[in-house]
């Protein structure tokens, strides 16, 4: 990463607990006894979500004897899970009769919820349970991520493993390895926990809810698979509006009358409507080629430090700065977090408590130094971090900050991605406990010919943050600070060197972005619902870019534009599903109030029983009232892109292929197809129209098993059933 780094500045050495030390005090405190209960040796469980986290807190508490799944050692057991490992059971374990998709069957509403281990992560999940019930564990440490996907995936395992051992929780914010020992040696009682469960609980229900319920209901009212969903739908929704309204929107033209005074600067007009009355008046504006200065108002203004990082607005920064998706700024910050150079990132807030203020103030101490950032770039105010501080604005972690492991880490080794998404935080971090941006705006008023022209200028005071913004992000953010400040002019009139006609149109909204569809998504509703309430937006930080990413796998939503600057942009597909959505489901608003209710619930202040059943009540009102839009079988037909050779009816392009539209017949071309991927190549729309039009496509540098490149074409033919068949014709015969 290149800072400017003074390297031969010598740091001070800070005193760092010896991890045996540690270790053995808290052995000392937690087993008094290890040989108790009959000789058997107590050993506690600490469960991780991910291998590469397990294997950072197996180092801190010496956990070094790896095994199958799992590490051992100095009385502790660390394993992991691997994603969620335990999920809600389909339907069809409920009841037989829902595996074939029907109105009829609606509204399927679990009254006794099952889960089901899947077949991918089986072998861990069995090896968990092992541990769990291992009668040398005595107690479990929940050590998942520290928020409400953590809980809820470490108990699913707990409770389908059949576990009744006494179990506690880690909650961490940093995974330094200070702050490691710190968590394990005071961990949090789980019933602290048993409320953000609830609402980790209640979100997943819901959304399996309405996801199954509405999917199976508009998919058999328009004869094909329709994905909804309770936060994805109305996110689709928010940009099938926009792009409405930029189709809607009837540009105006309009005109205005520069001038280029003596004095150095360019006064303009104000927006005339009628170019004819333009023309005029620079015709009058010609002939007078003297204005008279009426006023000239000097003020001085100021631009506040932007605030701490909280995910969402780390994602939109990194979108507009770098051009990476949310969910490649969420994986790269995640990444950073278990290498130990950033706090926790899945955060809602963009603050520290007053427990984390001097903490705040050494590292920013620590910073200046490593930066070389010099004394007047930065606050003297004592302390300079109070603005970051607001205790009511944390909930379960503060914002995102560096680390001090960070500054004995070899940045440059770090990918290319972590390293500027890095910077944004560090450089947020100085910003944030920097001085105001000051500046002197100037605003000169002319008349000429009778109308008013008018000239703005800026002139810099102090540069404040803005500095620290331009020292540590000058490659990132590409431009030159150009701010113009006006001559100052002592006389009364001024002479016009020159005077133009200017001609401009009025710009509809611009299209989405991922910045400002984040934006969009977090700000949902707060227009619409009382101050009382608490606005919450559309999602939360941790699954926002999940979503934007499902809404394009779909195919609802699409990027387009450069590398660096991409638009999203609802498919055909997309506009077609809103267009049949009934207002509830693509209401921003319900979902937003959804999402308060989850967090009241986080918070004791709600029964998820209550906000099951509202939830039971709207879904049993849409099965019961939706009827088929009219018209909508046009809007909702897929694309026709050929002829099926098997029964001759129509291939139609769909999520996972291209398939016949005769229900009886077995004909598809796989997106995801075994055949193409042997050859080192995708079956995508190009191949499945030649295949479909001449039964042939001829594919250039196919890889054999070897890994050795030829020419080759493909043939398609079909099974007796209808299947697709493929084969290979060799150039040369062979």
């Amino acid at each position: 990463m290149k800072y400017p780094l003074r390297m031969n500045r010598k740091k001070p050495e800070r005193k760092i607990p010896n991890p045996s030390d540690f270790k053995a005090a808290f052995c000392r405190r937690t087993y008094c006894n290890p040989k108790q209960n009959g000789g058997i040796f107590i050993a506690k469980l600490i469960v991780a979500e991910k291998p590469s986290v397990a294997i950072s807190y197996a180092k801190v508490l010496g956990a070094t004897n790896r095994k199958d799944g799992y590490l051992e050692g100095n009385g502790y057991l660390v394993s992991w899970c691997v994603g969620h490992l335990v999920e809600l059971a389909p339907p069809n374990v409920y009841d037989a009769k829902y595996v074939k998709w029907s109105i009829a069957d609606l509204p399927i509403l679990p009254q006794k919820w099952q889960y089901l281990v899947s077949a991918s992560t089986k072998k861990q999940f069995g090896i968990l349970q092992k541990l769990m019930h291992r009668p040398d564990v005595d107690s479990i440490v929940n050590s998942c991520d520290s928020g409400r996907e953590g809980e809820l995936i470490f108990r699913l395992v707990y409770q389908q493993a059949g576990c009744k051992k006494p179990f506690s929780r880690l909650w961490l914010s940093s995974m330094e390895e200070n702050a490691i020992r710190e968590g394990f040696a005071h961990l949090k009682p789980s019933t602290e926990y048993d409320a953000l469960y609830n609402a980790a609980l209640c979100r997943e229900r819901a959304d399996w809810m309405v996801g199954i319920n509405c999917s199976r209901l508009f998919s058999c009212l328009y004869g094909q698979p329709l994905a909804v969903g309770r936060v994805m739908t109305p996110v689709l929704a928010m940009t099938v509006v926009r792009e409405a309204a930029i189709a809607a929107f009837v540009p105006e033209k309009f005109y205005t009358v520069d001038l280029e005074l003596t004095s150095g600067c360019t006064a303009s007009s104000r927006r005339i409507p009628e170019k004819t009355v333009a023309e005029n008046l620079l015709e009058a504006c010609r002939k007078e080629m003297v204005a008279t200065i009426q006023r000239i108002t000097r003020k001085e203004k100021s631009e506040s430090p932007p605030s701490l990082y909280d995910l969402t607005t780390l994602q939109r920064d990194a979108n507009r700065l770098l051009g990476y998706s949310a969910q490649q700024t969420l994986d790269y910050v995640q990444s950073l977090y278990e290498k130990k150079l950033t706090t926790y990132p899945r955060t809602d807030s963009c603050y520290i408590t007053d427990d984390d203020e001097a903490m705040l103030e050494e590292l920013t101490e620590e910073l200046e130094g490593f930066l070389d950032i010099t004394p007047e770039d930065v606050d003297e105010a004592v302390p300079r971090t109070r603005r970051t501080v607001n205790r009511e604005k944390v909930t379960d972690h503060h914002a995102i900050l560096p680390t001090r492991s960070m500054l004995q880490a070899d940045l440059e080794a770090l990918p290319k991605g972590e390293q500027n998404v890095l910077k944004l935080i560090i450089a947020r971090t100085l910003m944030a406990v920097s001085k105001p941006f000051r500046y002197l705006e100037t605003l000169l008023t002319t008349e000429c010919a009778g109308e008013e022209f008018t000239a703005k200028g800026k002139e810099i005071l102090e540069e404040g943050w803005k500095a620290v913004e331009r020292k540590v992000l000058a490659d990132i953010l590409n431009r030159k600070q150009e701010l113009t400040a006006l001559p100052n002019a002592a006389e009364n009139e001024c002479g016009i060197l020159n005077a133009e006609l200017k001609e401009g149109q009025t710009s509809p909204s611009k299209h989405f972005t991922e910045d400002t569809l984040l934006h969009a998504m977090e700000t949902a509703s707060a227009d619409s619902m009382p101050e009382s309430v608490e606005r919450q937006g559309i999602g939360t930080p941790a699954t926002r870019a999940a979503t934007i990413e499902k809404l394009v796998q779909k195919g609802f939503l699409e990027r387009k534009g450069t590398k660096k600057t991409k638009v999203l942009l609802p498919t055909d597909k997309g506009k077609a599903l809103i267009t049949v959505m009934p207002e509830e489901i693509q209401s921003p608003e319900m979902t937003a109030d959804w999402e308060t209710k989850l967090l009241r619930i986080e918070r004791g202040e709600m029964e998820p029983s209550e906000f099951m059943t509202e939830i039971n009540m709207v879904i049993t009102e849409l099965v019961k009232n939706t009827e088929m839009k009219k018209g909508a079988n046009a809007l909702m037909k897929n694309k026709i892109i050929g002829v099926c050779p098997s029964c001759g009816k129509p291939v139609v392009k769909r999520e996972k292929g291209w398939f016949c539209e005769n229900r009886e017949c077995r004909f598809v071309l796989w997106k995801d197809n075994a055949f193409f991927k042997r050859l080192g190549k995708r079956l995508d729309a190009h191949v499945a129209d030649k295949l479909l039009r001449d039964g042939r496509v001829r594919l250039k540098d196919c890889k054999s098993a070897k890994g050795k490149t030829y020419n080759a074409t493909v043939l398609l033919s079909c099974e007796a059933d209808g299947r697709s068949k493929f084969s290979l014709e060799f150039e040369g015969g062979c």
